[in-house]
């Protein structure tokens, strides 16, 4: 495809407004429709509409692999119905509850926020059959957002320390390097979708912020 570059409900956030993993990306309703086709080609798997608690900010609300979903308290029955056609369904209990903004997960491992308790983290392995660790990326306890988590490689936030680096690839399995999107951000994770198949990032992303994150996610050459 020509550009890896678009909008989700108007906005470059595609990681605020969605989810993706290796079965499904999810994206609420005010997508344009037009989106759905570079969606499908980009990443390798069909668009699900879908809101989380009645709320367009599903990849905030929202986090998930191969294996399943965890999703904030305040989700629908209705909702829950809908993801458990595309794995397991947990909601993450707790105070804490913007499960895709505090959780970091591929289908190996989960980092997530330090301020989680021990039943949610035992809810997030279960259902997400994982590995959980509690951790900072940046020094920032929003995991989720700071960066991106595939089966092939994670690019985090800029910031990142080389301890929480050796953590993240000791724990994912998986190469870990830095970068940004949509002109300069550092969390990477509230402007980048990916998964092992391709990627696709905000429309406000520079040439050589996409060449980081191909580079990162081992899409160079592609």
């Amino acid at each position: 495809m020509r550009d890896r570059r678009l909008k989700i409900a108007g906005s470059s956030l595609l990681g605020v407004f969605s989810r993706c993993t290796e079965r499904v990306v999810l994206v609420p309703p005010e997508t344009d429709p037009r989106a759905f086709p570079i969606l499908e080609e980009g990443l390798g798997v069909k668009p699900q509409v879908f809101r989380a608690a009645g709320s367009s900010v599903v990849g905030s609300l929202v986090s998930g692999n191969s294996n399943g979903f965890m999703v904030t308290a305040y989700a629908t029955e209705e909702e829950i119905k809908t993801l458990s056609e595309h794995g397991k369904v947990a909601r993450l209990p707790g105070k804490i509850s913007a499960a895709g903004n505090v959780i970091l997960a591929n289908d190996n491992a989960a980092l997530v926020h330090p301020g989680l308790g021990t039943r949610a983290c035992n809810k997030i392995a279960e259902t997400l059959n994982v590995e959980v660790r509690r951790g900072t990326i940046g020094g920032l306890k929003t995991v989720g957002m700071t960066s991106v988590a595939t089966n092939k490689g994670i690019i985090a936030h800029p910031r990142i320390s080389e301890e929480e680096l050796a953590i993240l690839e000791e724990l994912f399995q998986a190469p870990v390097d830095v970068g940004t999107v949509n002109f300069g951000s550092p969390l990477v994770g509230s402007g980048v979708l990916a998964n092992s198949r391709g990627y696709l990032a905000g429309a406000e992303t520079t040439g050589p912020e996409l060449g980081r994150i191909e580079d990162t996610l081992g899409f160079v050459g592609w």
